[in-house]
């Protein structure tokens, strides 16, 4: 079990300060400063990724529970591990119930998406109009994958940054997300690719507040 004394209530830096997180953060800082190509910074990122993914106990189970109040709907909680104060890199976990699925939804960030517990069925989208009308959008599905437990993918917009997550398991899913901004506090967008609409969101973290919040 993880020790809940490592759980801060600050809204930055380190707020499940544990070892494994430590070292997600220090791999992903000393990676960002080396490597400036972003699709090679992220595959040097894989192994530390996985190594998260792959242990045991340093997720409290607060940050594994639904939430019926979130800015995402449907049950789902969305709780920040990590937040870097210049908005440039966060950690966060997301809980899906069983047959819930997240909207639509874009990033604005590169990042890697893996999933901790449970199964979710992962459904991006090729955009196929130029964005230039803001309120709406032209998607179609691009791929679908099955990621269990232990696997992830990488996030390197645009491609494959419109998409949506349903989780399959007959429990709730818990996906790490480690992207380049602030994700919940940022405005980003919520697609409905059968009426081509487009809408500004802002999701929203379940355990702390955003600045203007």
């Amino acid at each position: 079990m993880c020790d809940l004394s490592h759980h801060h209530h600050a809204d930055f830096g380190f707020i499940v300060d544990v070892p494994e997180i430590r070292a997600l953060i220090d791999e992903t800082r000393r990676v960002s400063r080396s490597i400036p190509d972003v699709t090679a910074r992220v595959e040097a990122l894989r192994p530390a990724f996985a190594r998260l993914l792959a242990a045991d106990g340093w997720l409290p189970e607060e940050f594994a529970q639904p939430d019926r109040a979130s800015g995402m709907g449907g049950g789902i909680g969305q709780y920040a591990l990590f937040r870097d104060e210049a908005g440039e890199l966060c950690l966060f976990s997301l809980v899906v119930p069983a047959g819930s699925s997240t909207p639509v939804h874009d990033h604005l960030a590169w990042g890697l998406v893996g999933v901790y517990r449970g199964t979710q069925l992962d459904t991006t989208y090729e955009r196929l109009d130029d964005g230039s009308d803001e309120t709406k959008a032209v998607l179609r599905v691009a791929t679908q994958q099955t990621v269990a437990a232990g696997g992830f993918y990488t996030l390197l917009p645009p491609d494959g940054d419109i998409h949506y997550v349903k989780t399959v398991s007959h429990s709730p899913s818990v996906s790490i997300h480690l992207l380049a901004n602030d994700t919940a506090c940022v405005w980003r967008h919520k697609f409905d690719p059968d009426a081509g609409m487009v809408t500004p969101f802002r999701s929203g973290y379940s355990n702390v507040k955003c600045n203007d919040a």
